[in-house]
């Protein structure tokens, strides 16, 4: 066992896979010789060269177009999208091709092909360099979308995404970039679409995604050690599939549904959460399901602007306090 940063647990995923299979090839801006704007593909180029691990022009469409093409005829590309705000610009590539050939074709062509992408706020990029946009590909039927909180998970996910014959987004939290954690050695695989129970509790059921699931466990000892609130944290981990038989059977536990998202309210995942948990547990709830979200803003630059955007663990903490205690 291997303590790694987040961004050495993604080199250490792509690279576990591309020993394993000659097939998996790498492409995207900045990716070889210079290990990535975020360093997180470090050492590839140097062990697989430029036939596999492949810099591309400022393309984004260029980047997917060539991924879903490579995927088409046998290959099984990771193809890297710098920020996930980028995604709009080959938006049409994820949502009416990528994501529909299998259906279309029905099933003569899959395309075993991952698109990673740096999501998310805290580094003061700006409203364009910033945003969390998993809701944007969780919307769309045939592709997978996961959003790992810890290195363990970024390695074992990342393999499991190349192994799955369906297009897998892999959305990467850029400020748990640094951030530490213990990794298996050798080959390790997580399972996509199973959330991770991380904290029991009896009061209240967090559910959080990426950066917040650290924010919900900070909170949640807080809350516990100051005010005697003991709450559940379940890290989503995967959108889609999601794992609502977990879900609902730790909010039956405990009759309180909290989601922490960093995302604008408006159409956020835990909402679709919320719907799922009032359809199917309605009369296990104690109380009204709480959603702390950013509000609905482009966001802003600025550190204290940002900030405050985002839900802080003092927010969370103040708003769990207010409804629940």
């Amino acid at each position: 066992m291997a303590e790694l940063t987040y961004r050495d647990a993604v080199a250490a995923g792509i690279a576990q896979e591309m020993r394993r299979d000659e097939n998996v090839v790498f492409l995207g801006e900045d990716i070889g010789a210079a290990g990535g704007v975020f360093k997180a593909t470090v050492g590839l180029f140097e062990e697989f060269g430029p036939r596999r691990v492949r810099d591309t022009p400022i393309s984004e469409q260029a980047i997917l177009g060539a991924a879903m093409g490579a995927a088409m005829t046998g290959l099984k590309p990771i193809a890297e999208i710098m920020f996930s705000d980028f995604l709009a610009v080959c938006w049409d590539l994820v949502a009416n091709e990528i994501a529909k050939t299998r259906y279309m074709t029905d099933g003569q062509i899959t395309l075993p092909l991952v698109i990673r992408t740096a999501n998310g706020a805290g580094s003061r990029f700006g409203a364009q360099h910033s945003q969390s946009v998993e809701n944007w590909a969780m919307m769309i039927p045939g592709i997978k979308v996961i959003a790992p909180a810890f290195p363990a998970d970024v390695k074992g996910l990342i393999a499991a995404a190349v192994r799955d014959p369906d297009p897998v987004i892999i959305f990467e939290q850029k400020s748990l970039y640094a951030f530490k954690g213990e990794v298996p050695d050798g080959d390790h695989v997580e399972e996509i679409g199973k959330a991770k129970v991380l904290r029991h509790g009896t009061d209240c059921t967090i559910v959080a995604l990426a950066l917040m699931v650290h924010r919900a466990l900070a909170a949640a000892e807080i809350l516990q050690r100051d005010h005697g609130i003991s709450c559940t944290v379940v890290d989503v981990r995967s959108l889609v599939p999601l794992d609502t038989v977990t879900i609902l059977a730790e909010v039956a536990k405990t009759g309180r549904l909290v989601t922490i998202e960093e995302n604008p309210r408006l159409c956020g995942w835990g909402a679709e959460i919320a719907s799922i948990v009032a359809d199917e547990i309605f009369w296990d709830l104690d109380g009204p399901i709480i959603r702390i979200t950013t509000p609905h803003i482009p966001l802003p630059s600025a550190d204290l602007l940002e900030d405050n955007t985002i839900p802080s663990v003092e927010r969370v903490v103040r708003e769990i306090r207010e409804k629940i205690d």
